[in-house]
């Protein structure tokens, strides 16, 4: 069930180019400045645009700065949920009701440089090949950041060896892409910071091209909401799953094939040991690699059946 909302928009005769979506929780202290920065980028870059900023139910003044600030920019739409959803939940209501050929992801937390939003969109209008720009991240400024810094390159590696692709970036939270390319992979998306995980690896698992940018990242502006145990979990499981959902040869043939050697190798030391005995664990072992396997068949014989 998603979240009721509200919205203030002007009437628009001409569709954009571009719809950003900002999402909004909390913000009261930066939102307008993020605003100004994002509108004087989009507006010396000549490109047709589309503000979408979506309070996810602040519990502060987000929204009342966001009302306040309206009438200033004639590109802006303000959107009110009524109860908090996720960001995942945001990027995917924001992208379905989006205007533009191109939408943009982004934070409202000064962390990522949207002055070069622009970039991004001429990436994708200069080369058709390309259906995804991500913002790759060179350092890491978030919270927890000893722990952030081994575990995203776990998951990242994790990812890579999954998807089979390079991967500087799985989860940066500034990226352009063609909206078309993304409305079958929207009902996939998570509620929470992991939807930008999992644009990522729906977009490698189905062979569409996407370009890292370069991007520096800087020390978040007001508190995170990031809960690096719950979180990090959720990240590791979503690229498991995602990497299910397209490819779930990559996950359970190694598993089974695994098995199916342990369990050969471990037959010929039973019958070198007892020449008419094969021990009880062995066929245990072997038995639960035949059944992975043909999971693993089956699974994949599913996927490549469905539509999308």
């Amino acid at each position: 069930m998603i979240a009721e909302y509200e919205t203030v928009r002007e009437e628009k005769t001409a569709a954009p180019y571009v719809t950003i979506i900002l999402p909004c929780y909390n913000e009261e202290g930066h939102v307008i400045a993020e605003i100004e920065r994002i509108s004087a980028a989009m507006d010396a870059s000549g490109y047709s645009y589309e503000l979408m900023c979506v309070n996810d139910a602040s519990t502060d003044d987000t929204l009342a700065k966001l009302y306040e600030a309206a009438p200033r920019f004639p590109k802006l739409e303000v959107v009110n949920f009524h109860r908090n959803s996720g960001s995942g939940t945001v990027r995917r209501i924001g992208t379905q009701r989006a205007r533009g050929e191109i939408v943009v992801w982004t934070d409202a937390d000064m962390t990522y440089p949207n002055e070069r939003i622009p970039e991004l969109v001429q990436i994708l209008e200069k080369d058709q090949s390309v259906d995804h720009v991500v913002g790759a991240r060179t350092t890491e400024q978030g919270t927890y950041k000893l722990l952030r810094v081994p575990a995203k390159w776990f998951i990242r590696k994790f990812a890579e060896r999954l998807t089979g692709a390079k991967i500087p970036d799985l989860n940066s939270g500034l990226r352009a892409f063609r909206r078309e390319v993304s409305l079958p992979y929207l009902r996939l998306l998570p509620a929470g910071f992991s939807c930008v995980t999992t644009i990522t690896v729906s977009f490698l698992a189905n062979n569409h091209e996407l370009y890292f940018l370069p991007i520096d990242y800087y020390k978040r502006a007001g508190k995170s909401k990031f809960k690096f145990i719950k979180d990090a979990y959720r990240y590791i499981l979503q690229v498991l799953r995602m990497t299910m959902y397209f490819n779930p040869l990559k996950v359970l043939m190694p598993l089974a094939l695994t098995l199916l050697g342990i369990g050969f190798l471990k037959a010929i030391y039973d019958v070198a040991d007892h020449p008419v005995k094969i021990a009880t664990d062995t066929v245990l072992i072997f038995v639960t690699g035949l059944l992975i396997a043909s999971l693993a068949l089956l699974a994949d014989l599913i996927v490549k059946s469905r539509d999308s």
